[in-house]
């Protein structure tokens, strides 16, 4: 009945105008105006169908169908020419990023290179933990009660109360999650055990029951900065998940600290797998201050965490488990100090500072019988 249109498709013209149109809009790489570039297409291909269709009034052709095939085409070709219209706006602005891209991060991201100097922890970031623990001090020393003393930074609440410990929480600005800080003391072990034990990824997989992989898989030379891949069960019926995170650990001998940082990244070598849930939204941050030195019995800590577990339970539900699960964990964490010490567990020494009251050659000895100069009995 409409020879004209049979002989030339109204999608396949459409599509031509706007190819033809988009072509000469980036050669002249002038700002596009979606909303009238649009009207001007729409309203030529409207005035086209308008000519064909006088054409066609010799025909038997009911005008109510003639005006309902016109909308039908005007309605489905603005549809395919506004989709045009966004995939070259995204094409340009792609483009335009790529071209003022730096020429060696991009070579390493096509390349599947990891950026030590984009996921680094930075010296500012440590010093920050330190000071938050010189704030809280500060304040105990001025005979202020612990559990009103991290309100000096507003919007904390006290969730736990516990012999050795207390736990605070406050929200994450924007999200449904909880920021949580737990300050505690232990008298019985010393912060070198307390801290290698953190830090020793084998030993961990022998005291932590939830362990399913702990490995590292990076590790800067000149800051000793790590990735770690942790993968761990959570509660049935909740899938395993895995963490990939980075994480830097120093020791301040002149001010008596030992700080140890995390935080989760994205690394090349560590693709998401079906097996585990990833979770993308990880921090934590431990200082431990000694009561009187790294090797002798006492010590405070402060640690601050936050996860993302990508849960669909409840939002008390999944602060029940966090508040509870961080216990449990210190606890954990703490038998296992003693069972190193008690038991002379061989671990690694990442405090990496010589003690000042061991004879020269038993500190020998001791290395003889643990394999190096990098290992220590706990």
């Amino acid at each position: 009945m409409f020879p004209s249109v049979h002989q030339r498709p109204l999608c396949s013209i459409g599509a031509r105008v706007v190819r033809l149109q988009t072509f000469s809009t980036f050669k002249q790489s002038g700002a596009i105006d979606s909303k009238s570039w649009l009207g001007e297409r729409v309203g030529l291909l409207l005035s086209w169908l308008q000519k064909t269709g006088r054409g066609t009034n010799k025909l038997a052709c009911d005008e109510n169908k003639k005006a309902r095939l016109l909308s039908i085409f005007a309605n489905h070709c603005s549809f395919v020419t506004g989709q045009r219209l966004r995939r070259a706006l995204q094409i340009r602005e792609l483009y335009s990023n790529l071209k003022h891209a730096h020429t060696g991060k991009l070579i390493a991201a096509l390349a599947g290179v990891f950026i030590w100097e984009d996921e680094k922890i930075e010296d500012d970031e440590l010093r920050r933990c330190a000071w938050e623990l010189q704030a809280l001090e500060s304040v105990r020393s001025q005979n202020v009660n612990v559990k009103t003393a991290v309100h000096v930074d507003p919007g904390w609440e006290v969730v736990m109360e516990k012999k050795n410990f207390r736990v605070w929480r406050r929200p994450i600005q924007g999200s449904h999650l909880f920021e949580y800080r737990v300050f505690g003391s232990y008298t019985d072990v010393t912060p070198r055990q307390f801290f290698n034990v953190q830090l020793d990824t084998e030993y961990r997989k022998k005291w932590d029951a939830l362990v399913i992989k702990l490995e590292v898989v990076d590790r800067d030379v000149n800051t000793g900065t790590e990735v770690v891949h942790w993968a761990t069960h959570f509660p049935y019926p909740m899938y395993s998940r895995d963490y990939v995170y980075v994480r830097r650990y120093h020791v301040d001998v002149e001010n008596n600290l030992m700080i140890l940082v995390s935080r989760a990244i994205k690394h090349p070598s560590v693709p998401e797998i079906q097996e585990f849930v990833r979770v993308h939204s990880y921090q934590s941050k431990m200082v431990i201050r000694p009561h009187r030195s790294f090797d002798e019995n006492g010590f405070d800590y402060l640690l601050t965490y936050s996860d993302d577990p990508q849960t669909v339970f409840p939002r008390y539900c999944v602060s029940w488990m966090v508040s509870s699960g961080m216990p449990d964990f210190l606890e954990k964490l703490h038998t296992a100090a003693l069972r190193a010490k008690n038991m002379d567990v061989g671990i690694h020494d990442y405090v990496n500072v010589i003690k000042p009251t061991q004879p020269t050659q038993e500190r020998l000895a001791d290395n003889a019988h643990t394999g190096g100069p990098s290992q220590i009995y706990a």
